[in-house]
């Protein structure tokens, strides 16, 4: 099984049970880091937000059938008083857990099921080559996701807001552009920064975001294919090569490459995703 799928049988199989980022990570045999990017990859969800949605839906089901104690549904699904899961479930489902024992009613709500992991990986990928990228500023338009969204219809209407601005970003270097992962957190939140090389920050004005790429050992793999079929290889280089390769991904910015063969216009021409691993 693949970092995603283990991850998912042992969050279904200890659901009723303490649940860690850390825990999960070691059963799936991957870093916190790596588990949350191949996680979303593979489901669309962040780790612990699958997780709270599961553990909340089983809850739910039991209120519809009348539990009588709500605190032991609470401490059941890892919330240490009535209060805390009380507010946690109305935020998730827009009504309280009282409401759902009086009316047994489900239909309004939406229950997050079992996921049943289909493969969406790749059945081959090209190898890739390993590189020591240099250091090199990135700047652009930036904005902060989920795992859970990000690969909707944000980053691609991101990629046009940059195309409409990139010209107005001073001291550009060259003609790549990037697409840059950066800052995630252990909830699945990510910054994505679709920019350009800049020689320096000194003038780039407030609106554009910036970030650091450090010189750094990378595996870059080739995405020759239309960029909306992108996320098969990245689930593909998530969850099926890296964790073969036995090698370590760094908790370092990842990026897409996008020369001159790539036509924004029509998304085909290919890019490469460099993805930093350890020495």
């Amino acid at each position: 099984m693949n970092p995603a799928q283990k991850a998912l049988w042992y969050i279904e199989s200890h659901l009723g049970a303490p649940l860690t980022l850390d825990e999960i990570a070691a059963v799936a045999g991957v870093s916190r880091f790596h588990l949350v990017r191949a996680f979303a990859e593979a489901t669309g969800f962040s780790v612990m937000r699958y997780v709270r949605a599961r553990r909340l839906s089983e809850a739910a089901r039991e209120l519809a059938a009348g539990a009588p104690d709500i605190l032991s549904l609470a401490l059941d699904a890892d919330y240490g008083s009535h209060e805390a899961f009380t507010r946690a479930f109305r935020d998730h489902f827009g009504v309280t857990p009282e409401t759902v024992r009086a009316t047994t009613c489900l239909t309004t709500l939406n229950l997050q099921e079992p996921i049943t992991m289909i493969s969406t990986a790749l059945d081959h990928i090209d190898p890739p080559r390993i590189a020591t990228g240099k250091a090199f500023l990135v700047a652009g338009i930036g904005e902060r996701y989920n795992h859970d969204n990000g690969r909707g219809a944000g980053i691609p209407k991101q990629w046009q807001s940059f195309h409409q601005q990139c010209a107005h970003i001073p001291r550009q270097v060259g003609n790549i552009a990037y697409g840059v992962c950066c800052n995630g957190d252990d909830a699945g939140n990510f910054d994505y920064i679709a920019g350009v090389e800049v020689g320096d920050f000194s003038d780039l004005p407030r609106e554009f975001a910036r970030v650091r790429i450090p010189e750094q050992k990378y595996v870059v793999f080739t995405h020759a294919d239309h960029i909306s079929t992108i996320r098969r290889t990245v689930n593909t280089i998530w969850n099926r090569w890296l964790p073969q390769s036995g090698m370590k991904v760094a908790d370092a910015p990842n990026f897409e490459r996008y020369d001159e063969k790539f036509d924004a216009s029509t998304g085909n021409g290919g890019l490469e995703i460099w993805v930093p691993v350890k020495e």
